[in-house]
């Protein structure tokens, strides 16, 4: 993630925030040019923008902006749309008659918006369901009921659906220590279940397949049976020497999609750690040294973990003089960093072929 400033003050503004907090001035996330900005009322519903290469040009809040207030986004004034195109993934939103539920709603939404950023900035395929009525992308954003039905977090050929109690920090916490789960975030979330909708993207019935298999194992193994297998027993004890997460050992799906929303953790770390200014590469005389004929996306990889080590013991070191748990409490084992390796080659392949 950039790091973005207000355009009347020059105040640092977050991703997530609607007015500056030195000057006031309303601001707005432009998906097209992937940007905060800053605003000034310009009557009838209109905002202009001040950013110095806008030229003055005129937008509107997007409707649960405006109205909901559980989003940032702004759309040009002259577009049809009444929804952002980050809001125009959702179809589904949570019940609003329960109060808490727009706080949950604005959690999701705020979760949604930077898995959506990270995927324009890795210039992954995307679209919504109106774009792409067949493999077009949806959310739906849907709580327990009353009688006991239980909405499942999960992910169906394109509909990814949420359970709202996810964006209650206490439940997640109960369920993440009743789980023994080091990390258990909604960002988390997102990012795993997004990996499922890119497998079947980019990698079922293409080339890609079976070198998948090679490093994640056959997919036709009977999932059903693979996940009762895992609640009834747990993970192997050796899950973490071929795993980056104990679920992930569930099946080779799970594989994909837990390695698939690590590899998102990392490149938007990195990002934002690179935005601003924090650069922690050691030099050690064994490091090996890339050659000029190392491909480019293995150079790029290396180069993604070589600051990634330094970066989370950093990170580690922080939270712990906070008096904080780890903020990465992970280790990677070699055969996890062939994984990540394969993840980096499929989207720096597919970014590629989209350029």
């Amino acid at each position: 993630m950039k790091t973005f400033h207000c355009d009347h003050c020059n105040q640092l503004v977050f991703f997530e925030n609607a007015r500056c907090e030195r000057c006031d001035s309303l601001l707005g996330y432009e998906p097209l040019v992937g940007a905060m900005h800053a605003f000034e009322d310009a009557g009838n519903g209109q905002w202009r923008s001040l950013a110095a290469d806008a030229q003055g040009a005129l937008y509107r809040q997007c409707h649960n902006y405006a109205v909901e207030n559980v989003c940032n986004g702004m759309i040009p004034a002259d577009s049809p749309d009444t929804l952002c195109r980050a809001c125009q993934f959702t179809r589904t939103i949570p019940n609003l008659e329960r109060p808490e539920n727009r706080l949950y709603w604005y959690r999701l939404e705020t979760a949604k918006r930077r898995l959506l950023y990270t995927l324009g900035t890795l210039d992954l395929p995307l679209a919504t369901r109106a774009e792409d009525p067949e493999n077009g992308l949806q959310f739906e954003f849907l709580e327990d009921t009353p009688d006991g039905q239980r909405v499942m977090t999960g992910h169906d050929h394109g509909l990814i659906t949420m359970n709202i109690a996810e964006a209650d920090d206490a439940h997640r916490e109960r369920t993440r220590v009743s789980l023994h789960e080091p990390y258990r975030t909604l960002l988390g979330h997102f990012r795993h279940e997004i990996g499922h909708y890119y497998f079947e993207r980019l990698i079922v019935d293409t080339r890609r397949l079976e070198p998948f298999r090679t490093l994640f194992g056959d997919e036709r193994t009977d999932y059903a049976a693979a996940l009762a297998t895992h609640y009834e027993h747990g993970a192997a004890p050796d899950w973490a020497s071929r795993y980056v997460s104990a679920y992930a050992s569930v099946h080779p799906w799970e594989d994909w999609a837990e390695t698939w929303a690590h590899y998102l953790h990392m490149v938007d770390t990195l990002d934002t750690a690179t935005a601003c200014g924090l650069s922690l590469v050691p030099e050690a005389p064994d490091e090996p040294v890339l050659l000029d004929q190392t491909p480019v996306d293995e150079a790029s990889f290396d180069s993604l973990m070589g600051r990634w080590f330094p970066l989370t013991y950093a990170l580690n070191s922080l939270n712990r003089s906070l008096g904080m748990p780890d903020g990465y409490p992970f280790a990677l084992a070699p055969p996890v960093v062939d994984k990540l390796r394969f993840v980096h080659r499929v989207i720096s392949a597919v970014a590629s072929q989209r350029s």
